[in-house]
């Protein structure tokens, strides 16, 4: 089970992992598994965005400004998605300040 999330939690592209962008979405291996897992476009955004330690709070930010999305909204959607991306092993969850 994840920690409590919050805007200040930092998440990453986790390191079992391959991915590739088609088309504007992407595709994960989990190395570990060999399971294959698809994002849709603002899916593949994230992926691209947390191949480097980012707080939940600076992607939310950058959703924000690259798409027409009301802010609570996004911040519902992109929570669940991480928490789904966490349960696959996908991603790490680091409860510190991103460098």
């Amino acid at each position: 089970m994840v920690d409590r999330l919050s805007k200040e939690t930092v998440v990453a592209a986790a390191q079992d992992q391959v991915g590739a962008d088609l088309e504007q979405e992407a595709v994960i291996l989990n190395l570990t598994s060999g399971v294959y897992y698809g994002l849709d476009p603002v899916g593949a955004r994230i992926w691209a965005i947390i191949k480097e330690p980012r707080k939940i709070g600076d992607i939310h930010d950058m959703l924000c400004r690259e798409y027409d999305v009301d802010p609570e909204r996004c911040e519902q959607d992109l929570f669940a998605l991480i928490e789904k991306l966490n349960a696959e092993k996908l991603i790490e969850i680091r409860h510190e300040t991103a460098a």
